[in-house]
């Protein structure tokens, strides 16, 4: 197997891996969620029906004991009868389940036949309410106890009518109801975790599709994610192709900054090496003039290059009066007889996406041949205007000759000179041009109306968030 083989497998099993490990924890937060909500809400359903049951039950208990009551009268040795049987068959059988009781102070007790040779024990009350109660009283037969205190017309004394049932009942139904219920949650729990399981999975599936996409890119040397994929990842797919661009971009500029140094350097090499096989006598001074020019060619791509690298990481800011006013600090010990005068925005109110040094490079530059070829006298005006909110503009004046509007586009190229009388590399305006397009600025010439000569406007993308 080759190491390409071996890498594309372990890339997948990597990738397999990840989507996997991310599925289970998707899963498990699913299941978590999905077991907390069931058992919340059985509980919740639990206490609920469970309620339910038993006040219908005490619902049958307190009609019983309204039978009781309405039936009940005092007789002429003033104990309690009832003018009328109650109903429920129940009464009449012996340890039925069904039991009523009347007790009163100084009175026999007055027992259902159901109770046979039991009484039921009450409990002391000093209000006249209805209570409710469960009892242990009697062993294997839990009871559900309803008691009342009543007057009855014709007698003083405070009686006590109590009606019990046994809870078999309605802990059978509550049982029931109950083992209903856990077979229900159970049976929704499981189709909720497969319904989960299986959402994870499609869910998941588009980011398959992107990685399936991006091995493509990888293996076939692809420049795009080019197959159709949900519109959920459609963003992403096209961050990741912006991403590819730029970085197509990138290796595409680096390689004509190569291109473009090697052919820069192959001319004077050239000359250097064919005066050394003639054996030419003024070699030294050759030597001297075609080093010159290829340092200025390294240091104009090394430019270049630091710029790009720097627009890279996409968080330049810099101040534009700032770095004017450290600049032109630096150019007025050069040029002492140069007057200059710096208007327009202060600092910290002209923000622009460059980084520090690339912006004084281009405002060095500038405010330098302005003092260098002009008259004496250089006007730096930023921001005069703040009329465009994502640009910048800097105005450099100078009171010399000016560049006729013919050479005003010849003067940007590289080595471009029309004063040879001063000294220079001729690449000032050369490396501003191009530092400024890689931070996606401009720059141009005209004629000064001020002063006259030649006015370098340069338009600067502004920093975000100002």
């Amino acid at each position: 197997m080759t190491i390409a083989r071996r890498q594309s497998r372990a890339d997948r099993h990597n990738g397999a891996v990840h989507t996997g490990s991310l599925s289970r924890r998707m899963m498990l937060i699913a299941i978590a969620w999905i077991v907390f909500l069931l058992v919340i809400g059985g509980v919740l359903l639990d206490r609920t029906l469970s309620g339910l049951i038993t006040r219908n039950f005490d619902e049958q208990l307190e009609y019983m004991l309204t039978a009781m009551v309405a039936s009940a009268e005092i007789g002429p040795d003033g104990e309690v009868f009832f003018s009328r049987p109650l109903g429920d068959q129940r009464f009449l059988e012996p340890n039925s389940g069904l039991y009523w009781q009347i007790t009163g102070e100084g009175h026999e007790v007055f027992p259902s036949r159901s109770l046979w040779d039991r009484t039921l024990k009450t409990q002391a009350s000093d209000h006249m309410e209805l209570m409710v109660y469960d009892s242990d009283q009697y062993m294997g037969e839990p009871l559900r106890v309803m008691q009342r205190p009543i007057i009855l017309p014709g007698s003083e004394t405070q009686w006590s009518f109590v009606v019990a049932a046994s809870r078999e009942e309605l802990n059978a139904q509550i049982a029931r109801f109950r083992s209903i219920l856990a077979y229900s949650f159970l049976v929704l729990g499981g189709g909720l975790i497969m319904m989960a399981g299986l959402q994870t999975w499609l869910g998941l599936s588009p980011l398959r599709g992107v990685r399936r996409a991006i091995q493509r890119i990888r293996v076939t040397g692809e420049n795009r994610v080019t197959e159709p994929l949900p519109l959920e990842v459609q963003p992403m797919v096209e961050e990741l192709n912006a991403l590819l661009a730029h970085s197509e971009k990138q290796a595409e500029e680096a390689r004509a900054h190569a291109g473009n140094l090697a052919h820069a350097l192959k001319t004077p090499l050239t000359v250097l090496n064919n005066a050394a096989a003639a054996h030419a006598p003024d070699l030294d001074t050759l030597v001297q003039r075609e080093a010159a020019t290829m340092r200025r060619q390294v240091d104009h791509h090394l430019a270049r290059a630091r710029a790009v690298g720097r627009r890279a990481t996409g968080l330049a800011r810099a101040d534009v009066g700032e770095a004017a006013e450290a600049v032109e600090r630096a150019v007025a010990r050069l040029y002492p007889h140069v007057r200059f005068d710096i208007a327009g925005a202060k600092e910290g109110e002209s923000m622009v996406a460059l980084e520090r040094q690339d912006l004084d490079e281009i405002l060095g530059n500038c405010i330098e041949n302005a003092a260098k070829y002009g008259g004496g006298s250089v006007f730096v005006t930023v921001d005069a205007v703040p009329t465009d909110p994502d640009i910048c503009s800097v105005w450099v004046e100078d009171d010399g000759t000016g560049i006729p509007e013919l050479d005003r586009q010849r003067i940007f190229d590289r080595g471009a000179r029309l004063d040879t009388n001063k000294p220079g590399t001729g690449l000032g305006l050369a490396i501003v041009r191009d530092v400024v397009e890689i931070y996606g600025g401009t720059v141009a010439l005209g004629e000064s109306e001020d002063l006259g000569g030649l006015l370098v406007e340069l338009r600067l993308p502004r920093a975000g968030g100002v």
